[in-house]
């Protein structure tokens, strides 16, 4: 997930797990084998998925990281090993295995430090920000007037000239509102948060970054908001240089290759840790779903599986991925579930919200995503866990295949963001904090899952590949059984008829 959020201490593995559980809220009483109706495979997938195996990938992942420098970030050797480990396994389970090979440009925090008047605030600088010099630029702040758009036309930016401008978060990318800034003849640009928690980001192309750009939360913006023309340091200083990396793709050898159910979760982590929350859950989740279902099983659709490199640096990986398909092979895939993040320690369970009906941020997702949002919820709900909606608000891998018109979904336990009273009545855990206090950290570790959550979202995976592997046609309207049925039917329809009209002399019976 392309953000990131503060510290916490390690905790040790075997404690984590038992507070897990018995942080879990009511809903884990309900039976175990509560199901919606669905297809037997489906039904077959969620017994064989266990969180077990899934652990066990957690472990290699977490091993391969502390062999490799302490992280798993694109472009290095701990990415590179965690996408052999998988590669492997999937070629071993007879899938169609391919490493689809790309570079991009890597980038890694060295100095990050926010000084206002003579204060330190914690400011995490944007990927691709521009450095500063070191001991960072000092001008005075602009603070940018909040509207229905902040920042993001140019007249929001009135004598901002050679100062460092402030500017609260929403209606437009960062990428977008440091251009303008800059653009007006800003210095730098701190962007804050529009609701609570720290802010990360990307802006999105190096070539479009213009000047030093950092987040930070909504308090520390909103305090700062009232400092207009206080004495401002900015410090932010990155090295970058080109990588190559590659995702690794797999696919069932069966199923229809025209009408393609396809998973994804993003395999790297940032810089400065294993990710083994952010993304290990969702990559170990979709390998053991794709293990258990098999590379040559009897289903209707073909299922394919992609394990995203550079996720961290903007979307990379999946966007490449996307882009180079031509329109009739994205015409190929029916749909797209992304699974970033399912077993945050202080989870929440969210699902992508497909049909807008919480009306905010971006929208709905294209027509059939609303109806993954429903197989997702309906899982959850049989299981007496009732998810909330997120915002395809482009922080994980969906961007791309949404802008190619590709239904999309999936689900999500939490990021930076805090829990609120609410939350933890209806799902355990503690209000007042992240849902993972670990996120984009280097105590993003083994000890930093909730096996409960992580168990509970492989099993909706579990099941919403399934049952889609068998039929889409909630989502598209259409499936094997189906045409072929319409198909016998109408041939079966128009002997009739012509078997009457022979038997009444009809002389245009054989006449089409």
């Amino acid at each position: 997930m392309s953000s990131r959020r503060g510290r916490t201490p390690v905790v040790a593995l075997a404690a984590v797990t038992v507070l897990a559980a018995a942080a879990a809220p009511a809903a884990a009483a309900s039976p175990s084998n509560g199901q919606p109706p669905g297809p037997a495979l489906a039904k077959q997938l969620v017994q064989k998925v266990g969180v077990g195996g899934i652990n066990r990938h957690l472990i290699a992942l977490q091993r391969i990281s502390d062999g490799n420098g302490g992280t798993r970030a694109a472009g290095s050797d701990g990415h590179a090993k965690s996408a052999e480990y998988i590669a492997g396994k999937l070629e071993a389970a007879g899938y169609l295995v391919t490493r689809q090979e790309f570079s991009f440009t890597y980038s890694e925090t060295i100095e990050q430090k926010l000084t206002v008047a003579g204060g330190d605030v914690p400011v995490i600088a944007m990927v691709y920000t521009p450095s500063t010099p070191a001991g960072g630029i000092s001008a005075p702040l602009a603070v940018v007037p909040v509207d229905d758009t902040p920042g993001c036309e140019a007249a929001d930016y009135s004598g901002v000239t050679g100062k460092i401008v402030l500017v609260r978060r929403g209606a437009c990318s960062f990428a977008q509102k440091q251009q303008l800034a800059a653009d007006a003849g800003a210095i730098g640009a701190v962007i804050y948060n529009n609701e609570d928690g720290e802010l990360s980001g990307t802006l999105g192309d190096p070539a479009a970054a213009r000047i030093p750009t950092g987040g930070v939360s909504k308090a520390s913006g909103e305090a700062l908001a009232g400092q207009n023309g206080a004495a401002v340091t900015l410090d932010l200083r990155t090295f970058e240089e080109e990588r190559p990396t590659y995702n690794v793709l797999a696919e069932t050898k069966t199923g229809r290759k025209d009408n393609v159910v396809m998973a994804g979760a993003h395999l790297d982590s940032v810089p400065a840790g294993a990710g083994i929350n952010d993304n290990g859950t969702g990559s170990a989740a979709l390998l053991e779903t794709a293990l258990q279902l098999g590379g040559s099983p009897k289903l209707n659709n073909a299922v394919r599986f992609g394990f995203w490199s550079a996720e961290e640096f903007g979307l990379v990986g999946s966007t490449h991925y996307v882009d180079s398909l031509s329109f009739e092979q994205q015409l190929d895939v029916a749909l797209y579930m992304n699974f970033d993040m399912i077993g945050s320690p202080n989870a929440a369970y969210f699902a992508y919200d497909g049909d807008n009906s919480d009306a905010v941020g971006a929208g709905p997702g294209p027509y059939g995503s609303a109806q993954i949002e429903r197989k997702l919820t309906e899982y959850l709900g049989a299981r007496g866990i009732q998810a909330e909606g997120t915002d395809f608000d482009g922080r994980s891998d969906y961007g791309e295949f949404i802008a190619a018109g590709i239904p999309a979904g999936g689900l999500f336990t939490g990021a930076e963001d805090i829990k609120t009273p609410e939350q933890a009545a209806k799902w355990g855990g503690q209000a007042g904090v992240p849902f993972d206090s670990c996120y984009h950290e280097a105590c993003d570790n083994l000890g930093n899952v909730d096996r409960v959550a992580l168990d509970r979202n492989a099993d909706a995976v579990a099941w919403a590949l399934g049952s889609y592997a068998i039929s889409t046609e909630d989502v598209n309207g259409v499936t094997v059984a189906k045409a072929k049925a319409k198909k016998q039917l109408a041939e079966q329809r128009a002997a009739q008829r012509t078997a009457t009209l022979l038997v009444a002399g009809d002389p245009h019976a054989l006449v089409s």
